[in-house]
């Protein structure tokens, strides 16, 4: 299976997730279901060319399908992106980047952390953002529900 970074890297991938998104945002009735053709004619692409592209994410567990006769019908399944998020978040929480100006103002000027505060504010900072992502995935598995 190839890596998530690698999946979602590619831009036709993830103009496909983004259809998937709108699909559940938009219609919540259809239980985020769309069809390929569907598919096909948002983006203007080709049939073997979504196809493609659905197959590898399907294989890397971002979409669902459901096989009704010829027609298939996929849908967004959030858990791989959890690995994603878990990358992202140190780097796009707000008070991620607060600390980190904070830490550079602290090494710019005449006071400087010590190894030992390094580490633990490290050490912070990861339990900051696995609690901020486990709040996260509580919310989202409730509104699923």
């Amino acid at each position: 299976m190839a890596d998530i970074f690698d999946v979602v890297a590619d831009t036709t991938r993830r103009d496909i997730l983004a259809v998937l998104l709108e699909r559940e945002t938009a219609a919540p009735q259809s239980a985020g279901e769309i069809s390929v053709s569907e598919i096909v004619s948002t983006l203007g692409l080709s049939q073997p060319t979504v196809s493609k592209h659905l197959k590898v994410l399907r294989e890397a567990g971002l979409v669902g399908v459901r096989e009704e006769g010829q027609h298939r019908y996929y849908h967004l399944d959030r858990g791989p992106l959890e690995v994603l998020e878990d990358w992202l978040i140190p780097f796009v929480s707000s008070e991620a980047a607060a600390d980190a100006a904070t830490l550079a103002g602290l090494e710019a000027g005449s006071a400087t952390l010590n190894q030992e505060q390094r580490a633990f504010a490290s050490a912070i900072g990861k339990a900051f953002a696995e609690t901020a992502h486990q709040v996260t995935a509580a919310v989202t598995s409730k509104k699923r529900k």
